[in-house]
């Protein structure tokens, strides 16, 4: 797997296979940036070749050049950085974390790679040392197959025995991390947090990326088991399966779940550090695959729709980044795990339910389903009575409609816990807008015959979805929902430190929200 490590050596002493360093706009074309630590004879010869090949400099601009004199490295990748001069020393935290990671996609192969871009504080190390590793991510799409020797499977292969766990990620380099922070303490521990950040999200992407047939709720409930057990967190694993949840009154993601020849789990991890400054929780859809259910979705509408436990990956990943970080903050994870499908014992329009809370709920279109699972979720992390409780969940179109594929939109019942949710995301390079819950849209959920109905109509339908949500949540708890329905799945090319697939969007987020708890 890939690794992250600092270094203070002079990058053109670096004997590595490849040095990456940045590339500025300038009024008079371009330029280096600064960090580099190149001599003038490399430095000369990078900026005629840059001339002669017509570079931007622009976001998302690679250039590579074998044999440049005067430095180790067998080639030097040069990576947009955007506009500024070759004296700049500070650059938005986004703009490095970008240009790290789309110079990282380009050598996936190399073993060794040095990066010597702008980093004169901690964040900023910090940012470059986590596009770094971002970049480096490599789906292995043989690890399924190995499992069980052929795609077509889509039951365990003997009673009892699951069939495939998520696929690791491909070996990455090594990456060394040109520090112009120094090398305190600060900037060690910014590239180690950087390194278990990085892991646990491609973690996330892997799970994401996993084919259906091979990932549904008990297949996934063992592969957190397996990572849990191959880590040095200390996180224990319990999971409530199909008869247990029926017996426990979860009767919305027993809905959702009764469709499918692959029962429903809620999987609970929890990290409990000795001395805790907060107890948190954290509640991730896992829609393993939704088809829609008898409210079947068009085909291509099917396509990307093994994304759907985007949020329970995201939760799974940081309740471990978070015990591998050894955070003195109590953190427990609720997977609410599900496949959604259309059968003669699925869910219908009409149907009632009894939610976890004795809430009961009027099923208006069983494509709405998520927000059935993380209600059940929700009232059984406020049953712990948390600080805080966050919700992650690939919900809604109107998401994706509002706010596009890149931001995530985020609800709450607090609108101080929601900035706070907001800034985590900010900080962390994983964009987020506040959204309101207005009060006056709580009718849209009037039903003569349940307690509310689980959808509104069209119009709001992000919002409707938030609303719902809030009527599990404990009183006087903290809360805030995160939809991710763009974000989480890249189904065009890879940009910056972001692949294609996957993305693993919402472990920074969550890891950074996280550390705002430990005081």
């Amino acid at each position: 797997m890939t690794s992250v490590s600092l270094t203070t050596r002079t990058p053109a002493e670096l004997p590595v296979d490849c040095l990456v360093i940045g590339s500025v706009q300038t009024p008079d074309g371009t330029d280096l940036a600064t960090g580099h630590g190149l001599p003038r004879k490399a430095v000369v010869h990078l900026q005629a070749v840059l001339a002669d090949l017509e570079a931007t400099g622009k976001a998302d601009e690679v250039v590579r050049v074998v044999a440049v004199p005067g430095v180790k490295a067998t080639s030097v990748v040069v990576t947009g950085l955007g506009e500024g001069t070759s004296r700049r020393a500070t650059y938005p935290h986004t703009v490095l974390r970008s240009a790290a990671g789309a110079a990282l996609r380009t050598v996936r192969g190399k073993r060794t790679v040095a990066v010597a871009l702008p980093t004169p504080d901690v964040e900023s190390l910090s940012a470059v040392a986590d596009g770094a590793y971002a970049g480096c991510y490599v789906y292995d799409r043989s690890a399924p197959l190995a499992v069980v020797g052929t795609a077509r499977r889509t039951v365990p292969a003997r009673p009892g025995k699951p069939t495939a766990t998520a696929g690791p990620t491909a070996s990455g380099p090594r990456v060394l991390v040109v520090s112009g922070a120094g090398q305190g303490r600060a900037a060690k521990d910014a590239v180690t947090r950087a390194g278990i950040l990085g892991s646990a999200r491609d973690w996330a992407r892997d799970l994401v990326n996993t084919p259906p047939n091979y990932l549904y709720p008990a297949s996934f409930a063992d592969a957190v088991k397996k990572r849990v057990a191959g880590s040095t967190a200390r996180v224990t694993v319990s999971v409530l399966d199909d008869k247990a949840l029926v017996k426990g009154g979860f009767g919305g993601i027993v809905g959702v779940g009764q469709g499918s020849v692959h029962p429903p789990r809620i999987v609970t991890m929890s990290y409990s550090p000795a001395s805790p400054k907060a107890s948190v929780a954290l509640v991730g859809k896992g829609i393993t695959f939704d088809s829609g259910g008898l409210n079947i979705k068009p085909s291509s509408g099917m396509v990307t729709m093994k994304c759907d436990m985007a949020g329970a990956a995201a939760v799974a990943a940081t309740v471990i980044a978070a015990a591998e970080l050894a955070l003195p903050v109590a953190v427990t994870g609720y997977l609410c795990l599900a496949e959604n499908m259309p059968s003669g014992t699925a869910q219908r329009p009409s149907d009632v339910v009894v939610m976890r809370n004795g809430t009961s709920v009027e099923i208006l279109d069983t494509d709405a389903e998520g927000r059935m699972v993380l209600g059940d979720g929700l009232c059984l992390a406020s049953e712990k009575d948390p600080d805080w409780v966050v919700d992650i969940a690939t919900l809604t179109g109107a998401q994706v409609v509002a706010l596009g594929t890149d931001i995530a939109g985020v609800m709450g019942n607090d609108d101080t816990f929601r900035s706070r949710v907001v800034d985590a995301a900010d900080a962390s390079g994983e964009g987020a807008w506040p959204m309101p819950l207005p009060v006056e849209m709580r009718a849209k959920l009037d039903t003569p015959t349940a307690d509310l109905a689980h959808k509104g109509d069209r119009d709001g339908g992000m919002l409707t979805a938030g609303i719902f949500l809030k009527e599990f949540v404990g009183e006087g708890i903290p809360w805030a929902h995160v939809d991710i329905a763009g974000p989480a799945f890249n189904d065009k090319g890879p940009k910056g430190h972001t692949p294609k697939g996957g993305t693993g969007f919402g472990v920074a987020t969550l890891l950074a929200l996280v550390e705002s708890s430990a005081g």
